[in-house]
């Protein structure tokens, strides 16, 4: 008879947090216990965090060391099924990757679904990756050593930001990310229920998100050329509906010749990264070990080559399912 799969304390975490987590159907009993948890440790002090605007995104910078120069920059991307969550639920996260790895973090509030869906939110991620590559100098921060970084659907916008952006960026940081709209992996059944994350919740955010699921900004594996993106790091959980494509993306990229790496953490469930567990601190270690050594592009210059540019809609514009 075969065991959990999920490690005691995992386990533990999981079954409590799914107690409190009401099912998919209703976005305002979502955000509001996304909002109420209390399970989530603080992230470490950091020398300067403000918030500010990004060209009409609201966003918050985390600076371990103002004064500094020539640092990288992280442009990050929460997530909450592109439905729920902000700032304040990503925030220890964000406190936890500046500290440990020494980069200016700016954390993006982009439009939620289903109030803006898709394309708001990718069009709010270009324009924070843009704004901040601009702002780089002023920050302290060599602007080729720029990453784009997410979890869950934050994930799926920084993926989806690095093939509109692929010459403005040196990394991509994907945490566990929904990459596949069709959700047709194995591990959508073999997780489905039982692991916090559900398929039935996963395809209620998809459906909430909007837009085309074979268009490459929705479904980052439908790009016909995936060979010029950056440096990826890809950070996964053994038991998670999302593994199995999280797991063929990074072997699609490895296979078009983009230095690609996978961390796959076994006992443990989607959304682990910011819970009290040992995999969590390993997976935050070694990921701003990783994003303080990201170096230039290739080519190194400051300029933005192959932008596929925001739609400028306003950010309290409905949204639609343009190409």
């Amino acid at each position: 008879m075969t065991g959990d799969p999920l490690s005691p304390a995992a386990r533990a975490l999981c079954d409590a947090l799914t107690a409190g987590f009401p099912g998919p159907g209703d976005a305002a009993a979502l955000r509001a216990a996304a909002a109420g948890g209390r399970t989530r440790p603080e992230g470490p002090a950091v020398a300067r965090v403000h918030d500010t605007d990004a060209g009409g995104v609201p966003v918050r910078i985390y600076d371990p060391e103002p004064g500094a120069a020539g640092r990288p920059l992280v442009v990050y991307f929460h997530g909450g099924g592109w439905v729920m969550c902000g700032l304040d639920s990503h925030d220890p996260v964000c406190r936890a990757l500046a500290a440990a790895s020494g980069a200016v973090v700016v954390s993006a509030d982009y439009r939620l679904a289903p109030e803006h869906p898709w394309p708001a939110a990718v069009d709010d991620a270009l324009t924070v990756l843009l704004w901040a590559r601009a702002q780089a100098g002023p920050l302290g921060c060599d602007p080729g050593r720029v990453t784009v970084a997410g979890d869950s659907s934050g994930g799926n916008l920084a993926a989806v930001t690095a093939l509109r952006a692929p010459g403005a960026v040196a990394g991509q940081l994907l945490v566990y990310p929904p990459l596949d709209a069709s959700m047709r992996s194995a591990s959508v059944d073999r997780y489905a229920r039982g692991y916090f994350h559900t398929a039935a919740h996963m395809a209620w955010y998809w459906e909430q998100y909007g837009g085309d699921p074979h268009h490459p900004h929705v479904s980052p594996p439908a790009a016909a050329d995936v060979s010029r993106l950056p440096r990826t790091l890809m950070v996964l959980a053994d038991c998670d509906v999302l593994r199995d494509e999280g797991l063929a993306y990074a072997r699609r990229l490895a296979a078009a010749g983009v230095d690609c790496a996978v961390h796959l953490y076994p006992g443990v469930f989607h959304g682990f990264l910011g819970l009290p567990l040992p995999a969590a601190s390993s997976a935050l270690r070694a990921a701003a070990a990783w994003l303080a050594h990201q170096g230039a592009p290739e080519g190194g210059g400051s300029r933005a080559d192959g932008v596929s540019g925001p739609r400028g809609r306003p950010r309290n514009g409905g949204g639609t399912m343009g190409g």
